[in-house]
């Protein structure tokens, strides 16, 4: 399954990221399938190639969740945010005693 998802660039401490299609259980360092544009973290760039990353999406990449956000926060695409970290399940006390 394809994922549009953040390449990590640039040097220590001074992350920037490529925005890259690539297949979901790939290494973030091995080969892109396309490079959809760039986003820079501390100064809050970015350029994203809107077409292309809509054309993805319509061959059923999906996009990560730190992704997908930033392409509502862009006006790219619509929906609701999705939470980075899901919180812990908790186990019901009815379960947990054995019944």
């Amino acid at each position: 399954m394809l994922a549009i998802k953040f390449k990590r660039i640039g040097k220590k401490k001074q992350a920037s990221f490529r925005i890259v299609v690539m297949e979901k259980r790939s290494k973030l360092q091995g080969r892109a399938v396309e490079d959809l544009g760039w986003f820079n973290p501390r100064s809050k760039d970015s350029k994203i190639e809107k077409e292309r990353i809509l054309y993805w999406i319509k061959m059923g990449a999906q996009a990560t969740p730190s992704v997908h956000n930033l392409l509502l926060k862009k006006g790219v695409t619509r929906g609701k945010k999705i939470p980075l970290h899901k919180k812990a399940k908790k186990a019901k006390e009815g379960k947990a005693s054995g019944e």
